[in-house]
């Protein structure tokens, strides 16, 4: 809910036991400013209050009134594979040639892995896609993911090819930009995108990526630690790193989706720097029993913080919407020698607009020259620029700490917090 409003987490302490729970966050605006809005106060407490119930009805009551007044939305199909130089102009392209409307994109590349969930619509009328149609759609695509796909490559690894309508969200219809992004991950896992794509057995899963690199100093920056407290039978979980917006929303979808259970949990930044610890178990009620089961948590984890971390150019466009735009610039950019490590594609009633994080596909440095070139071919296009390399992130999303203190002292510091709380806890 959080994520949903863009609210930034600078510290958040969380408890949970015998059935109630006590969360603390320390938040801004994603404009840096105090939450005074007494509407936004109200949706909190009502979204976790005892209307929980009440709510999700009225929810679907103006969503099934919406559906008789508003024409039908558009479909959603997911796809996931091995990633190559120019995939996504490919994609993009062949859903053009298809003569589908593409109302909203969102995709992801991470150690040679793409996840995309894309939103289409018929291109002369606009309308949702009839189901035999859909199914073509997904064949075409499948063997555009499958193109380059080496013969003696195995059986489990062709199988991460696949093209199918969304069924981890919403499919007649866009889903929160929350909604699509847990899909993500959930598509990044499912696809292992925390091995090397060039070996089964990994040493670290930063290797073999040349698409989506972290520098040195980030590298450094990033540790992600496990140990057991047997007193208590929880796994600690602690991560250092750099800090950045939904960094906590990402940790928690992956430990989630790896089916634990977080009890409780600390989080804090400071000057750039974030630091997470989380007290979990396993679903079925144990802590993490053997050295394999832990390094596998260690390396989903440093790929879910990474997905979003690549370093490049963010590129913001905005021009009027029409059918085959996003063919077209992505066209440009693969004639230009760039690779999309992840983009954001929506249109707003007559505008599209588009916003993606390119490299260079040699790992050079970005001739922006490129920007020229599109505009010379799509005519009136508004192009940002803003170069992430040389960006850094002011407060955001969790922890940070400068040296790695004991876990067990920092379990102690958050027991006394929470303590406090309890005793002083007042409405605000």
């Amino acid at each position: 809910m959080l994520t949903d409003m863009n609210f930034i987490i600078l510290k958040g302490y969380i408890s949970s036991d015998a059935g109630w729970f006590m969360d603390v966050f320390h938040v801004k605006d994603e404009l840096g400013n105090k939450v005074t809005d007494q509407r936004v106060i109200n949706y909190i407490q009502q979204a976790i209050g005892a209307n929980r119930e009440g709510i999700h009805k009225s929810k679907s009551e103006s969503r099934n009134f919406l559906k008789c007044e508003s024409p039908p939305e558009p479909r959603a199909i997911e796809m996931t594979g091995r990633d190559r130089p120019g995939l996504f102009s490919e994609i993009s392209a062949a859903l053009a040639d298809l003569h589908c409307n593409v109302v909203e994109a969102h995709a992801w590349s991470h150690n040679a892995r793409l996840a995309c969930v894309v939103y289409i619509s018929e291109e002369s009328t606009d309308t949702p896609i009839d189901h035999d149609r859909l199914l073509a759609i997904e064949d075409h695509l499948t063997t555009v993911l499958r193109a380059t796909t080496a013969r003696n490559t195995n059986e489990e690894s062709g199988n991460q090819q696949e093209v199918k309508t969304a069924h981890g969200l919403n499919p007649e219809g866009e889903g929160t930009v929350t909604d699509v992004e847990r899909r993500l991950h959930q598509l990044m896992l499912s696809v292992r995108d925390f091995e090397s794509p060039n070996s089964k057995p990994i040493s670290s899963p930063r290797m073999g990526s040349p698409r989506c690199e972290i520098n040195d100093k980030e590298e450094k920056m990033l540790s992600v630690c496990i140990e057991n407290c047997d007193e208590k039978g929880y796994s600690i979980v602690s991560i250092q790193c750099k800090d950045r917006r939904r960094l906590m929303f990402d940790t928690v979808c992956t430990l989630t989706d790896m089916q634990y259970v977080i009890f409780h949990a600390s989080v804090d930044s400071r000057g750039g720097c974030a630091f997470q610890e989380y007290f979990i178990r396993h679903v079925d009620g144990y802590a993490m029993s053997t050295e394999s089961e832990k390094e596998r948590v260690v390396k989903c984890l440093e790929a879910a913080i990474e997905r979003r971390a690549c370093e490049g150019i963010r590129l913001e466009l905005c021009a009027n919407n029409r059918v085959g735009l996003l063919s077209d610039i992505t066209r440009v950019l693969r004639e230009n020698g760039l690779a999309v490590v992840r983009a954001d594609v929506a249109t707003e009633g007559v505008k599209a607009r588009h916003t993606f994080y390119i490299r260079d596909i040699s790992g050079n440095d970005i001739d922006m020259k490129f920007v020229k070139s599109m505009k010379t071919e799509m005519g009136e296009i508004d192009v940002a620029v803003n170069n992430e390399t040389t960006t850094t992130t002011t407060t955001t999303a969790t922890g940070s700490m400068t040296r790695v203190s004991s876990f067990r002292s920092l379990g102690d510091l958050m027991k006394s917090q929470f303590e406090k709380l309890s005793h002083n806890f007042v409405a605000i």
